[in-house]
């Protein structure tokens, strides 16, 4: 292979699906990575799946979307944009967005930074890349992904939080609660609020470490 460049296909790259919306990650700075700047690429197999999350950047991200193929539908602080392929849609920091594939097989490709500072990738991919690898009964691989990533942000809770799920899906109990444990030594309240609703703890809410834990 060249040094100096690479190609890859949109489909070629790995598909990650992420939350109960219909959306599929497709990671494009991990494919080549990209350490400049993030970029990313999603895409939505049904009509009327999600192929952007609602979500808004609040810690001044940049971010634009580019739609690849198919049709989407933008909603941008509540006004819906119609967005047929070879649309650009930028947003700016703090504005809240999220879209729908208004066609079967919608693409959307993704590009952001934080103004003025240097770019670090997000330690949240590597977060949906293993519960992807997980849903796809990968879980060894997927254990390895988080926890490295967990190892290399150790101070962040919600990689933890994000830990102690997985060890939960996977019937890991005890590093469950060991990992929770450390999510709510970093952050109390928060972890205290997000475990009391996540489903991934229901198998063991009479356990008195767990309720220990969240106090």
């Amino acid at each position: 292979m060249p040094e100096g460049y690479e190609i890859a296909r949109l489909d070629e790259l790995e598909s990650f699906p992420v939350g109960d919306e219909g959306l599929t990650w497709r990671p494009v700075r991990r494919r080549f990575d990209i350490q400049a700047f993030g970029v990313n690429a999603y895409s939505a197999e049904a009509e009327g799946a999600r192929v952007v999350e609602e979500h808004a950047e609040q810690e001044g991200h940049d971010e634009l979307y580019v739609v690849l193929r198919g049709r989407a539908a933008f909603t941008l602080d509540g006004e819906e944009v119609d967005a047929p392929a070879g649309t650009f849609v930028y947003v700016r920091p703090g504005t809240r967005r999220g879209a729908v594939a208004r066609e079967a097989g919608t693409a959307v490709l993704a590009v952001g930074a934080k103004r003025g500072e240097v770019f670090t990738p997000s330690p949240w991919e590597s977060i949906f890349a293993a519960f992807g690898h997980l849903k796809s009964g990968r879980e060894e691989e997927g254990r390895r992904t988080i926890e490295e990533a967990v190892a290399a942000n150790p101070d962040m809770w919600q990689g933890h939080f994000n830990l102690a799920c997985f060890h939960a899906q996977t019937d890991r109990k005890n590093e469950a609660l060991a990992a929770l444990r450390r999510a709510a030594e970093l952050e109390p309240e928060k972890v205290r609020e997000y475990a009391a609703s996540d489903s991934d703890f229901d198998a063991m809410r009479e356990d008195p470490t767990l309720r220990e834990i969240l106090g």
